[in-house]
């Protein structure tokens, strides 16, 4: 899930955190949401990150099939199971990458690794078993990741660290001190082991090409939809390889003498003031933002070619304003960004926008459980609504809170909040979204989660 570098205190992994535009294939999706007698009722998502409830999952049928009965009890409509955590392996059958044998958890106050001894399909068990009491079964994963190299002395897993031939795949760092491959970036140049997700560079075509395979085993599944969490860029310095070099030349017709000051000074953490602009750095960033653009066109007819009745989708944060770091525009190419971020968005920025190309877009709309009400950005109902906006009819989007992390949600107890922020999400948008399943369970949230969509169900009857 591309997550605003918020920390899972259960895990230890960011899950927060994707050509010209054309319109998607299919623009009406035969989607059947708990009809009522004048109108549809608008779905509820709910995440499953695979780290985090890796222990209760991972080797267990029965806590799988309790814990999708007690989503349904409270109304949820539909589950978004992470099977393609940070480190990159898989939770899937694929013939592109290994399967997850351990992943990292919280436990007893300190942090070690949760082994996966069973040898049944683990996503589809959450079909099967959500399926078997009304529920959508989506299955997500983070894209352009590929390796962990973990704290607190755990080592490293995933494919980047198993394939050193693949090194040139890992993203390369515009820092202060010079471009570093993500692979060789030392603990004085990241003391807080803000890098130890390895990300694969989205403009490397073979880095495409091992992704949309991955896609292309996972459409074989009888998923409902398929999302993709951090279909990004890491943040603002990333990816300044020789490749990306290339293909940005190439974009702009002319060789970029002065690489990479002419499109970002090295270390610049976010953009830089008009008066010390690089001289392509609008070019850049909306090169950015075609390169995930054209790669999500890719994934939805990889998708579509398995399956056209499974419905395509993004996870992404809400914060729109600054969300230009990681490289993705997720609103409408009718939004005309420009206008409204003249100091980072070029005229054409906007024709990479990519909703036109989902059938559905799930929102992180992370505000503190003081800010559930209001407009703009960081209210939750404020991040739907700009939402809305953003996608100028072209698909449906659903937002709602982490009930785990940020102000006010860190230590439970907030069930008259919870059932707010399905008050506030759903109606000013396409439906809900709650992040995450284990914090959920941790609190007990499930009485409120239903509070809130029986109270909002109620105002769609005659």
């Amino acid at each position: 899930m591309n997550r605003k570098n918020f920390l899972i205190a259960t895990t230890g992994l960011g899950l927060f955190g994707f050509a010209s535009s054309c319109k998607k294939e299919n623009d009406t999706i035969d989607w059947q949401w708990d009809k009522k007698p004048d109108q549809a009722a608008k779905p509820r998502y709910i995440w499953i990150d695979a780290a985090a409830n890796f222990p209760d999952y991972a080797n267990s049928k029965e806590n799988i099939k309790r814990d999708l009965g007690k989503l349904a009890d409270a109304g949820i409509t539909d589950v978004v199971v992470d099977v393609r955590p940070s480190m990159g392996d898989v939770l899937f059958n694929s013939t592109q990458v290994q399967q997850v044998k351990k992943l990292d958890v919280w436990s007893s106050g300190s942090y070690g690794f949760h082994e996966r001894t069973a040898t049944w399909d683990y996503l589809q068990a959450f079909i099967d078993e959500g399926h078997a009491v009304g529920l959508k079964i989506h299955a997500a994963i983070n894209t352009f990741v590929a390796g962990n190299n973990y704290a607190y002395g755990l080592g490293q897993q995933g494919m980047l660290f198993r394939e050193g031939t693949k090194k040139e795949w890992a993203t390369t760092l515009n820092l202060p001190g010079g471009l570093v491959n993500v692979m060789d970036i030392t603990s004085s140049q990241d003391p807080n082991n803000s890098y130890g997700t390895k990300f694969i560079n989205p403009a490397n075509d073979e880095v495409q090409q091992y992704m949309l395979n991955i896609i292309g085993d996972l459409a074989k599944y009888n998923v409902d939809g398929i999302f993709l969490d951090r279909c990004r860029y890491n943040d603002f310095v990333c990816d300044f390889s020789a490749v990306t070099k290339q293909k940005f030349e190439q974009y702009i017709g002319e060789t970029v003498t002065n690489f990479p000051n002419d499109v970002i000074v090295p270390g610049t953490p976010s953009y830089p003031l008009p008066a010390t602009m690089p001289k392509h750095f609008k070019k850049w960033m909306e090169f950015r933002v075609k390169t995930i653009h054209d790669f999500m066109v890719k994934a939805r007819e990889r998708v579509k070619s398995a399956n056209d009745k499974i419905q395509f989708g993004v996870y992404v944060g809400g914060w729109y304003s600054t969300y230009y770091d990681v490289g993705v525009n997720w609103a409408s190419p009718k939004y005309n960004t420009a206008q409204f971020y003249p100091a980072w968005a070029s005229p054409a920025y906007k024709d990479f926008g990519y909703a036109d190309h989902m059938d559905f877009i799930l929102i992180g709309a992370y505000a503190p459980t003081d800010r559930i009400y209001g407009s703009g950005e960081w209210t939750v109902e404020g991040f739907c609504k700009n939402a809305k906006t953003l996608m100028q009819g072209d698909t449906k989007v659903a937002g709602g809170p982490d009930v785990g992390n940020g102000s006010g949600w860190e230590n439970g107890g907030m069930d008259t909040a919870v059932a707010q922020t399905v008050d506030a999400a759903i109606n000013a948008g396409d439906g809900y979204f709650i992040f995450d399943m284990v914090h959920v369970k941790r609190y007990n949230y499930f009485a409120a989660l239903k509070t809130g969509i029986d109270k909002y169900l109620g105002t769609i009857k005659k």
